[in-house]
């Protein structure tokens, strides 16, 4: 079909209809409050300072992976918290530390880039650790930016009350803060206070994400950090360092080439990779007799099935991809 044009080939557009045409579908325009704020918010501390654990406690629900391991945020996770005033957008992101391989390196730079495209930043100190080096050099990069930063005192439910107020001295004495704010996100304490806290620092703006949303994250993303969560726990300190998990595919046999499904029933296909840097490492994560991997699928498909909503035949694989941590190719293959 081709359109019409004038004397020159130029193509004729339509009239404009009119704007009394009762024809003419109506524009929905959302309404919002004129004082209604959103924005960006960015929770950044050293590893292991409870900021996954803090997110999902503000979002409602599980977003992002937790373990007591240290850098087990790996990417930014956002969530979405939608209020009839408000809504925040959380970023949690890999905690900050000092670098022994290109992917920490390259962690720390993803850091970095963040907290330039965010408005307001919670810094994340937990009661129970002294002020180290780790939190005086996020503390003075901070001060450059010339945003607002609440310090947010995390895991107080650790602490007894005197030792609650030495450090919420010490961290009034570590840098300038908008606000401090001390928090239990494993209890629920004070989370509806520091929510009030950071949406007091949010600009003007309508909603940034669709008031249902909790989070934007890529299910085959959620679903690969559910296996490697899964992993964490069941290896402990054996090599959380050196684990990474690859979803190689979704498979839905509703859908999809019934011919390549495994099991029973019409459950959902998904087939995983854990990337090790050694052989040796390989059979730690298996287990004798394969009882770690069996472990580790069980604790994942409960996981993922809540995740789905629907019943999963999860098809774990252990591959070993020397030094990944340190291979600027395998790391760009892994999306870091």
């Amino acid at each position: 079909m081709t359109s019409a044009t004038d004397a020159d080939g130029f193509p004729i557009l339509p009239d404009e209809p009119d704007a009394d045409d009762p024809t003419r579908a109506p524009i929905a325009v959302p309404d919002y409050p004129e004082d209604f704020r959103a924005g960006f918010v960015c929770l950044l501390g050293r590893p292991n300072t409870g900021k996954s654990t803090l997110t999902n406690a503000l979002v409602g629900q599980k977003i992002a992976i937790t373990s007591g391991r240290p850098e087990t945020t790996r990417h930014n996770v956002r969530g979405v918290v939608s209020r009839p005033g408000s809504q925040l957008v959380l970023v949690d992101t890999p905690g900050f530390h000092r670098p022994r391989t290109l992917l920490g390196q390259r962690l720390n730079d993803l850091v970095r880039d963040t907290l330039t495209g965010v408005d307001v930043i919670a810094f994340c100190i937990p009661a129970g650790d002294k002020i180290g080096p780790g939190d005086r050099l996020i503390a003075r990069e901070l001060a450059d930016l010339g945003k607002p930063v609440v310090a947010v005192v995390t895991k107080t439910d650790t602490v007894s009350r005197a030792k609650l107020a030495e450090q919420l001295l010490a961290v009034d004495q570590l840098g300038q803060w908008a606000d401090i704010v001390p928090v239990s996100a494993l209890k629920g304490d004070q989370v509806d206070v520091l929510e009030e806290v950071l949406t007091s620092h949010l600009p003007a703006s309508p909603p940034l994400y669709p008031t249902d949303s909790v989070t934007d994250e890529p299910q085959a993303v959620m679903v690969g950090e559910l296996v490697r969560e899964a992993a964490l726990e069941r290896l402990r300190d054996e090599l959380p360092h050196s684990l990474a998990v690859v979803v190689d595919e979704i498979v839905d046999p509703k859908t999809q080439d019934a011919g390549r499904v495994k099991g029973t029933g019409n459950r959902l296909q998904v087939r995983v990779s854990l990337l090790v840097e050694r052989d040796s490492q390989k059979a730690i994560v298996i287990g004798r007799g394969g009882a770690n991997l069996k472990a580790i699928g069980s604790e994942a498909r409960r996981g993922i099935q809540e995740l789905l909503g629907r019943k999963v035949y999860l098809d774990l694989h252990v591959r070993t991809v020397k030094d990944w941590q340190s291979d600027p190719k395998a790391l760009a293959r892994l999306g870091f």
